[in-house]
């Protein structure tokens, strides 16, 4: 592999870290903390600032705002971080920034990640891998982000929520509330209207796993009891499933939002 190549328009300022086979394009801006890993292209007009690393062959479109200070008031100059790992995509206008003092100082980004036109990653995100965000989503501050998450175009998460593994997000979605391993999203403010039992047939679950991932479902939502006792009825009737488990674990975690709850049971309980 040959070394980087910079276009003449283009400016790296002196520091920066650029490996083997990186491509800065015309009029990128490359800041003098950044590292570009490896195969990294910038096509054109991308400006990486800040203490930001960019894993191995991550190609970035034009106008994309890489590391650039936090939209947090409470920021004052701390010195974060934002990583992103290997072979992620960065369309047009996408704009990710470092984190903040209030949430550990860093926004980390999973492998295998797409980020369609003007998508925005805030501060203190933490993205798994092989996410997809549609154009114009919109992650506020502190979210977790799980692998295999799919997100609608023009969706927003709430700061602090928890999205877990493998779930969906619908497009214009409003999301205030964590979604459970598998769930699928809809509407604005959104529900949990089922799983994601495309995603699921599209990464090889089995048909066993799948119908039972839907019984669980409908035993931890059901009218009956609080949801904690449903969470333990559930896990004492599948106790060897995974998969299953993975949510109930997800559940006992908890965090600062609730676990957002299909639109029937919310119904009942207000």
């Amino acid at each position: 592999m040959t070394g980087p190549v910079v276009h003449p328009s283009a400016i790296v300022e002196a520091g920066a870290r650029l490996a083997d086979g990186v491509i800065v394009g015309p009029f990128c801006h490359v800041g003098a903390d950044a590292s570009l890993g490896e195969g990294v292209t910038l096509l054109s007009h991308v400006v990486v600032a800040g203490r930001t690393t960019i894993g191995p062959r991550a190609k970035i479109f034009p106008f994309a705002s890489i590391g650039h200070q936090p939209q947090d008031l409470k920021y004052h100059g701390e010195a974060s971080t934002l990583s992103i790992g290997s072979d992620c995509l960065i369309r047009e206008g996408v704009t990710m920034n470092p984190g903040t003092e209030g949430g550990g100082l860093a926004t980390v980004v999973g492998d295998r990640c797409a980020f369609l036109a003007n998508s925005h990653v805030a501060h203190d995100c933490k993205v798994g891998d092989n996410v997809v965000l549609s154009n114009n989503v919109m992650l506020a501050g502190h979210t977790t982000i799980g692998d295999f998450v799919i997100l609608g175009g023009g969706s927003a998460v709430h700061q602090f929520v928890r999205i877990g593994d493998h779930a969906f997000i619908g497009g214009l979605a409003g999301v205030e509330n964590d979604i459970i391993p598998y769930g699928m999203a809809l509407g604005n403010r959104a529900y949990l209207a089922g799983l994601n039992l495309v995603g699921l047939k599209r990464r090889g679950f089995s048909r066993e796993a799948i119908h039972d991932l839907r019984r669980a479902y409908r035993l931890l939502f059901a009218a009956e009891g609080t949801l904690k006792e449903r969470v333990e009825d559930v896990a004492a009737e599948f106790e060897s499933h995974p998969q299953v488990h993975e949510i109930l674990d997800f559940i006992r975690a908890g965090g600062d939002r609730a676990v957002l709850t299909p639109r029937e049971a919310r119904d009942a309980a207000s």
